[in-house]
């Protein structure tokens, strides 16, 4: 999870400052703006794809019958609904929006966000270039797009889908043919559970590139979403027979995961094992398969070697909730565990994230837990 560093918090706007601030947020995010509604607490865009978002001045203002009104003008998708303030949604007022899937970007992550864009002196910061670090080799055209893409999988690597899928949209009008950006589209949107939307966008990328293996997997994932699990697998098998690459592994492992099919996902997981042997979390998930195959001494061995290869306290309680599995216990530290030792990079542990997270999004509200922090 990204962390967010603290600044101090910036002085207040005025109204006619913040109007400015949603503006120039808007068109440096390429948003294509078809109705703006005023509200006493802010400015409300719709957007061409259906999406409505709420720019808020302050959330302190905010009542809990400001955000159901806005909820309820997307009431058949209300993950359609982005909320954005500088300031922070009261608890009550967030838990509502979280509950019906919606987003909210506010206190640190809007400053991220307006930092990103080159705006931070709204914020009360130094002004920066929206576009800093980017290879000065690249034409300004080049230039651009490179670094929309860059915001895109940000935002969605931090679990963001609402933010990422409006920066891979811009990216897809800067250049409508680049496959990279519509196969970003359908990710997001798999991610906040639109999965027929998402897959149109993997097959329109099909039409024109047949072969285009991510496209592929991206409609593999769609299936899973759709409860033809049975399906999936067989296409993550059949795309596996092509190309043994690492992340479609990965899908596999955590749709027969998903499906309790622990003997299968052993197999996998071992096979994954013998190309990326010091995966701290591949060797979490091989003592899960042996611990579930009743190995309980083997799968006590492989927990221990993944601890010894990097993986935390706090990531190995999330992967135990996850996976349904007693709450682990901690050896007390010694003066050894103390003494500092080289942390292992992960190769594999993006693509079983990113592989958890579509799974995690296609779960019906009713059956998915309410999470204890981060923002959707």
């Amino acid at each position: 999870m990204y962390v967010f560093k603290m600044r101090a918090v910036a002085p207040p706007m005025g109204a006619p400052e913040f109007s400015e601030l949603v503006g120039r947020l808007v068109e440096a995010m390429g948003q294509q703006v078809t109705a703006i509604r005023n509200t006493s607490e802010g400015m409300v865009l719709q957007t061409g794809d259906g999406f409505h978002y709420a720019f808020l001045e302050d959330p302190t203002k905010v009542s809990l019958e400001t955000i159901r009104s806005l909820l309820a003008q997307v009431p058949s998708a209300p993950m359609k609904l982005v909320i954005l303030t500088p300031g922070h949604l009261p608890l009550a007022l967030l838990s509502e929006v979280l509950s019906h899937q919606g987003t909210v970007v506010d206190g640190a992550r809007f400053s991220e966000l307006a930092r990103m864009l080159g705006l931070g002196e709204y914020l009360g910061e130094e002004p920066r270039p929206a576009m800093a670090g980017t290879a000065a080799s690249l034409l300004p055209s080049a230039r651009q797009l490179d670094e929309v893409m860059r915001r895109a999988k940000t935002w969605l690597d931090w679990g963001v889908p609402a933010l990422a899928l409006r920066f891979y949209r811009q990216a897809a009008t800067m250049k409508p043919e680049f496959a990279p950006a519509q196969i970003g589209i359908g990710r997001s949107l798999l991610e906040l559970g639109l999965a027929e939307d998402a897959d149109r966008s993997f097959s329109e990328v099909l039409v024109r590139y047949p072969d285009d293996l991510d496209a592929r997997v991206g409609r593999a994932a769609v299936l899973g979403s759709q409860g033809k699990s049975s399906e999936e697998v067989r296409a993550y098998r059949h795309l596996l027979e092509e190309d043994g690459r690492v992340e479609i592994r990965a899908h596999l492992i955590a749709a027969l995961i998903e499906e309790k099919h622990w003997s299968e996902a052993r197999v996998e997981i071992e096979a994954m094992l013998q190309h990326t042997p010091e995966d701290a979390q591949i060797r979490f998930l091989h003592a899960a398969s042996l611990w579930k195959s009743d190995a309980r001494a083997d799968g006590d061995r492989e927990r221990d070697r993944a601890r010894l290869l990097g993986l935390s306290p706090e990531r190995e309680a999330a992967l135990s909730e996850h996976l349904g599995l007693p709450r682990p216990a901690f050896p007390a530290p010694t003066s050894d565990s103390l003494a500092p030792t080289r942390r292992r990079t992960p190769v594999a542990a993006p693509a079983v994230r990113r592989a958890k997270s579509v799974r995690e999004s296609r779960t019906p509200p009713a059956r998915r837990k309410a999470k204890k922090s981060g923002h959707r």
